[in-house]
Order: structure tokens, then sequence, then C-alpha cells
């Protein structure tokens, strides 16, 4: 079994920073891209950033210059730092992963999301 563990959302106010981590754990044998999606109410859910396993990074045009994602291979970790927020990046953030697991069985896997409020 693998499992992924968000945290680090919560309320903030327009123009502050919030910064989220994602780990993942269980019967790992390699974890390719990982990234980070949102979903907001009514809409559907959007890619916001992505990362390889050799640091190439890909952003969602919104969030460009003030979201960086990055990742710690030996933890299994990744990260969203998130500056400057807007009312409009309120959602609930989701990790996903792209992993091998130790049966060489290759799946996407999802965190059960975590809730980022930005108050204007």
């Amino acid at each position: 079994q693998v499992q992924l563990g968000e945290s680090g959302g919560g309320l903030v106010q327009a123009g502050g920073s919030l910064r989220l981590a994602c780990s993942a754990s269980g019967s790992i044998f390699r974890i390719n891209d990982m990234g980070w999606f949102r979903q907001a109410p009514g809409k559907q859910r959007e890619l916001v950033a992505s990362i390889t396993s050799g640091a190439s990074t890909n952003y969602a045009d919104s969030v460009k210059g003030r979201f960086t994602i990055s990742r710690n291979n030996a933890e299994n970790t990744v990260f969203l730092q998130m500056n400057s927020l807007k009312s409009e990046d309120t959602g609930v953030y989701y990790c996903n992963a792209d992993i091998l697991t130790r049966t060489l069985v290759r799946r996407n896997f999802w965190g059960q999301g975590t809730q980022v409020t930005v108050s204007s």
C-alpha cells in the first residue's frame, strides 16, 4: 500500500504565503513525477504545478512567478511554496504522484486534499 499525506493548508489573507507539503510512504520502489492539483467549488480539478524526478518543473499560467514546487527525493516529499496568494487560489489542494510500487505496479496516487482559503 502507498499513502500520500498532505499538510500546510489553512486560511490566509490575500498577499500572504503558505507552504504545502506531501509525503509518500509505503511500498514504494520509485517515484516519478509528483504534482499539485487544486479544485475550487463548482470547478474541475486543475493542475497547479508538477516536478519530475530530475527536478524539471511545470506550472499553470495562473501561478507562474508566485508558486514554487520542489521535492526531496530522499524523503519522498514534494512541497508547494505559495506566495502573493489571491482569492482565486482558494480551493482544495491535492498531492499526486506517479509511483512504481515494490510489486512493480505503476499507478497514480492521490492525497486526501488540504483546504487553502485566501480571504480578500
